[in-house]
């Protein structure tokens, strides 16, 4: 299972929310590029960098962090928050992302996020699908939409998506562990099969709630492809050493 440390930035620092309030905000890093660094130098491989600024004004904000962690380390980062436009997409690619996250746009707008994916392959767009009571949250969190969890993860996987990214986010910040229930539940169900052979199940990044490193196996266990961690780390509830070792070890 890979490890996805997460960076969140809020006006070029590296922050972190409880359950997406903006309210909740607490500065870890004025300098992004040192945490990034810092997880780089105890083995991280891959990056989880949310544009918040960009969520909410849903268009790309923060693309010159991201060019800067980019250009200055070899972390490989998924990029979201606020891609709306071809033109996003766009400057996101170019500014060193490896992967990008479409969230609100696999919602309000299918047809573009469908032509990413068809443009850009199922290995380059992460279908994010964050939840409140398994209904999908749009709008950085800010807007609940009809959207079930399960059907909505299952008509993409019918479109090609491969990877998910799945957070809860009454558990999101909070440090109370994960949903294992919820990701068992999208483990069993969002499934393509050929009559009885199943062909693939969908790569299920779990983010939301990580609160101890015994966490981590529990979620390799289930069939995750990874996991993000934000909180524990910056709280120091897990350290880089742990996670270090765990790397190693796999």
């Amino acid at each position: 299972m890979r490890i996805i440390p997460a960076i969140d930035i809020i006006e070029g620092k590296c922050v972190r929310l409880s359950k997406g309030d903006y309210n909740t905000k607490i500065i870890y890093n004025e300098n992004p590029l040192e945490v990034a660094k810092e997880f780089e130098a105890h083995g991280i491989e891959y990056l989880h960098l949310v544009d918040l600024d960009g969520a909410k004004a849903s268009h790309i904000v923060n693309y010159k962090v991201l060019e800067q962690i980019a250009s200055k380390t070899n972390l490989k980062i998924d990029f979201g928050g606020g891609l709306k436009s071809d033109e996003d997409l766009k400057i996101a690619f170019e500014s060193g992302a490896n992967q990008i996250t479409g969230g609100s746009i696999a919602v309000k707008n299918p047809a573009i996020f469908k032509s990413w994916l068809e443009n850009y392959g199922s290995d380059k767009i992460i279908l994010g699908a964050d939840v409140n009571n398994e209904k999908i949250a749009i709008g950085g969190w800010l807007e609940e939409s009809d959207k079930e969890l399960i059907p909505f993860v299952q008509e993409y996987q019918s479109e090609g998506i491969k990877y998910v990214i799945c957070t809860d986010i009454s558990k999101d910040g909070m440090l109370q562990g994960p949903s294992f229930d919820l990701y068992k539940k999208m483990l069993e169900q969002c499934v393509i099969t050929n009559g009885e052979k199943q062909l693939y199940k969908i790569k299920l990044i779990a983010s939301g709630g990580i609160s101890h490193f015994d966490e981590l196996s529990k979620l390799a266990d289930m069939g995750c492809e990874g996991t993000i961690i934000g909180k524990a780390i910056y709280e120091g509830r897990i350290s880089m050493k742990q996670l270090e070792n765990y790397i190693i070890n796999k």
